[in-house]
């Protein structure tokens, strides 16, 4: 589950295509019974940064989680409140702050995706290129720096309000549960 944090991003790639290629165990698969080619296409790309971004999302919803005192959950089940309410009305507002925080990294790390990316979907314009993939071509293209300067940009722009976002969301949570403890 982790395994992404710590490999280098084309090594990810590489098993995604070794996996989910058409001659993988599990692309196979997938192309024969329900004609699903996932390499080179964008649901690739979408697969490849996905993959990336999962643990952190997985990592901050456990840790946030597990961040809720038990004693809330045990005291919400002796006052007869089942599973299903103490996790929708303590253990989940509780977590809230973790779980979005983890939602918006989740969500700028597949936005940022690049060695995945282009060793499982490659860069090819209008299908698999992406916001670090469109730059890389842009830098490696003679005149086109103000180009690359503009979509270097875009991506602080981008990033930047999801760390805004992300904090904000992350503050409204926690007044709100703060004004519902009292």
């Amino acid at each position: 589950m982790h395994l992404p944090l710590v490999l280098p991003p084309v090594v990810i790639g590489y098993l995604l295509l070794v996996s989910l290629g058409r001659q993988g165990w599990l692309g196979r698969w997938l192309h024969e019974l329900f004609g699903i080619s996932l390499p080179f296409s964008w649901q690739g790309a979408a697969v490849a940064s996905g993959v990336m971004a999962f643990p952190l999302l997985v990592r901050a919803i456990r840790l946030s989680l597990e961040a809720v005192d038990p004693k809330l959950e045990a005291a919400a089940s002796t006052l007869g409140a089942g599973r299903w309410r103490i996790f929708l009305t303590i253990t989940l507002p509780l977590s809230l702050p973790g779980l979005i925080t983890g939602t918006l990294l989740a969500f700028a790390r597949a936005l940022s995706e690049f060695g995945a990316t282009i060793t499982f979907a490659s860069n090819i314009p209008g299908e698999t290129r992406n916001l670090p993939l469109a730059l890389y071509t842009l830098i490696q293209t003679p005149g086109r720096e103000a180009a690359a300067a503009r979509l270097c940009i875009l991506a602080i722009i981008i990033a930047m309000l999801s760390l805004l976002a992300s904090e904000w969301l992350a503050r409204h949570a926690r007044n709100r549960l703060r004004e519902r403890d009292t």
